[in-house]
């Protein structure tokens, strides 16, 4: 692939080395001009009847789940078992409580202490909210597979752990759950655009994921859902949303819920923000996954064995052998301050508590002289002791 075309479609400020992608994915150039044109042409002159005639096939109203399939050739997903739309607590929220609907008598969430706080925010709120001896039991990532007992009715995990990017393996849980009657739900924010996934090889049931962060598609972007065609006719949506409706513009006084996938959306479409993830989507139809995940661990692990070497108090997050993602998490008690000390020099990481310093690693933008460039600078900001300086130790609102 020719990755150094793939990085001139993106808005990179100049001095600037971008490990952040994995937060918040770089301007597509493309997506700026889709949002214009979709302000200028469909809002500006057909008005409300962009709903119907928007460009891009079906009008506005046909964009979420039209993107749906988009995005789940990325994931592994079959046609129409995606929608989009709504942030990624409400689509937690849906998947979790939709997953407990289906699984009878049994009452436990399990989840891991590695999984998006969230997500197990969201998985509180709905088991406070239910009763009757829901329980959320939180294991270690390594002690999952061990605690898949008898009682647990779901098995709600992140892919990719968002502090230390250890990797899970999705079809070997996913299996394991199987053999024990749980349903699962996985959360793909760290995944999705990141390296390969196989929602329908792996069985899984549910999934849900962002588009903003190595999707691209701008802060604020939309989440999405996808549920296993098998249970699209049993599925309850939990969130009994107008645009959910099976004929939203009959007005009836009771829910009645969509077919198949349609029946997961809540919420009127963000229209703006779907120009944006269109045109962002553009790029990923040009891209192979296997070649990308192989660049990924080719950038990532230059970084990491150049800068161990360079900078020894800088400790990996995990161990040798142990699966990540497309990040490289270090640990040091000073972290925080060094990741300011790097931002002011344009090296764009960032800082997850207590003490990871957390780099992303995204083959589209990213190339070897980036590499090698940002661990120079991580090498000086710890050998001249740059970080100590009292105003890189203020915190700010977002880390």
């Amino acid at each position: 692939m020719d990755w150094t075309e793939l990085r001139g479609r993106f808005f990179l400020p100049e001095g600037v080395i971008y490990l952040d992608g994995n937060s918040l994915g770089p301007l597509p150039k493309a997506a700026a001009e889709r949002v214009r044109q979709t302000i200028e042409d469909d809002w500006g002159k057909l008005l409300i009847r962009g709903w119907n005639e928007g460009a891009g096939g079906a009008g506005w109203m046909g964009w979420p789940t039209r993107l749906g399939d988009r995005i789940g050739r990325l994931i592994g997903a079959a046609p129409r078992t995606v929608t989009t739309g709504d942030t990624l607590s409400i689509k937690v929220y849906q998947a979790l409580a939709s997953a407990l609907h289906l699984a009878g008598d049994r009452r436990v969430v399990l989840s891991d202490s590695g999984n998006f706080p969230s997500d197990l925010y969201m998985a509180q709120g709905l088991i406070s909210t239910l009763g009757q001896g829901f329980e959320l039991r939180t294991v270690a990532p390594e002690a999952i597979e061990g605690a898949l007992t008898d009682d647990v009715a779901v098995l709600m995990l992140t892919q990719v752990d968002y502090r230390t990017g250890r990797l899970h393996d999705m079809a070997a849980l996913t299996a394991a759950a199987k053999r024990k009657g749980i349903l699962t739900v996985w959360d793909l924010a760290h995944s999705a655009g990141a390296h390969e996934v196989d929602l329908t090889g792996a069985g899984a049931d549910f999934a849900v994921g962002c588009t903003y962060k190595y999707l691209n598609a701008g802060p604020g972007a939309p989440a999405f859902i996808y549920v296993r065609e098998g249970l699209h006719d049993a599925v309850r949506p939990a969130l009994s949303g107008w645009l959910g409706h099976a004929a939203p513009f009959a007005f009836d006084l009771d829910y009645a819920p969509g077919d198949g996938i349609e029946r997961m959306r809540v919420g009127t479409p963000p229209v703006l923000q779907l120009a944006a993830l269109d045109a962002a989507l553009d790029i990923w139809d040009e891209v192979d996954m296997p070649a990308l995940r192989a660049r990924s661990l080719e950038l990532s692990d230059r970084f990491l064995d150049a800068v161990t070497r360079a900078c020894p108090d800088l400790m990996p997050a995990l161990v040798p052998g142990v699966p990540r993602g497309s990040q490289v998490s270090l640990r040091h008690p000073d972290g925080y301050a060094i990741v300011q000390a790097l931002i002011a020099r344009g090296v764009i990481g960032d800082f997850r508590a207590p003490d990871i310093l957390r780099f992303g690693f995204t083959p589209l933008f990213l190339s070897e002289a980036d590499v090698d460039a940002a661990v120079g600078h991580i090498r000086e900001v710890m050998d001249q002791g740059e970080y100590r300086r009292p105003e890189f130790a203020i915190r700010r609102r977002v880390t």
